[in-house]
């Protein structure tokens, strides 16, 4: 049986904990930041750090603070993409984005303090210094102009002329947009476990694998898939001229990178066995998913 249903729900309290009362002041503040984080979402980030950590036999209790630490990240990430200024959304996870429910100042201010929050309850994780130490370095890394937010930045840049980029511009681009924090997840996880490096530099390749093919499903299900089953709003690539994977090699030569990013997973756990079959899951899962 999974064990991601159990770790799914083990993350989802660690969140609850971790974020601040609604009902205390500043009341809105802290209600447009549960309604950024708590309304759904697929749980992938705060997964893959169970999953690693889990195949390294690290403590479930030091593995709560990375898991919810990634996942306000990624929350703040998409409060801030969804804003007018961004990519100007009105739905996500199936609710009102957080700029719409509240405001965009208060949305601004969401972001901001997800993302504090984040480093404030990784400073807490229960291990060696020089482990958090790692772990905060690993997760900053991810999140700024050299991950998340550089891509953020190459992803703005391309909007509006589509085809401009190259494959391996695109590739580049979503390895950092979506990769760095996925690449952030796995690691954190396994840097609370026993991973060698040579085992941390594998888990790197399966990770952006991973990465990109969460991205390559996200670009198909654009066309495919609609609102409702998606929780957000089908078709914005296209009508924003945004740099996808079939806007420049077409679906069918999606779907096969797809494969092809499938067997690369499967190559790089292959040395782990069975206690990599979380992993494992999730990655077919990122391929697999309609929403």
């Amino acid at each position: 049986m999974s064990d991601l249903p159990r770790w799914r729900e083990r993350a989802d309290a660690a969140l609850q904990r971790a974020l601040p009362d609604a009902d205390q002041s500043p009341r809105r503040l802290h209600a447009a930041m549960r309604h950024a984080v708590l309304l759904g979402g697929k749980r992938m980030r705060p997964l893959l750090v169970h999953t690693a950590g889990a195949a390294f036999g690290a403590d479930p209790a030091a593995l709560d603070a990375p898991a919810v630490a990634v996942e306000l990240i990624h929350a703040y990430s998409l409060v801030h993409d969804d804003l007018p200024a961004m990519d100007d959304d009105a739905l996500r996870r199936g609710q009102p984005t957080v700029h719409v429910a509240f405001d965009e100042a208060t949305a601004v201010l969401a972001g901001d303090a997800l993302q504090s929050l984040a480093f404030e309850v990784l400073a807490d994780t229960p291990v060696a210094d020089a482990i958090r130490v790692e772990l905060l370095r690993t997760l900053a890394s991810a999140a700024g102009a050299a991950g998340m937010c550089g891509g953020q930045a190459l992803d703005l840049d391309a909007t509006g002329n589509g085809t401009a980029l190259s494959v391996v511009q695109l590739e580049r681009l979503h390895s950092l947009k979506t990769g760095a924090l996925i690449r952030a997840a796995v690691r954190m996880g396994a840097l609370c476990g026993d991973a060698s490096p040579d085992e941390l530099q594998r888990l790197d390749r399966y990770a952006a694998a991973l990465g990109l093919a969460f991205q390559v499903r996200d670009d198909i299900l654009d066309i495919e898939g609609d609102s409702a089953t998606l929780g957000k709003t089908a078709g914005k690539d296209v009508a924003q001229d945004k740099a996808t994977f079939p806007a420049l090699i077409g679906l069918d030569a999606s779907r096969a990178r797809l494969q092809e990013l499938r067997a690369a997973m499967d190559d790089a756990l292959a040395p782990f066995g069975e206690r990599a079959n979380g992993l494992a899951e999730l990655g077919r899962m990122a391929i697999e998913r309609d929403r």
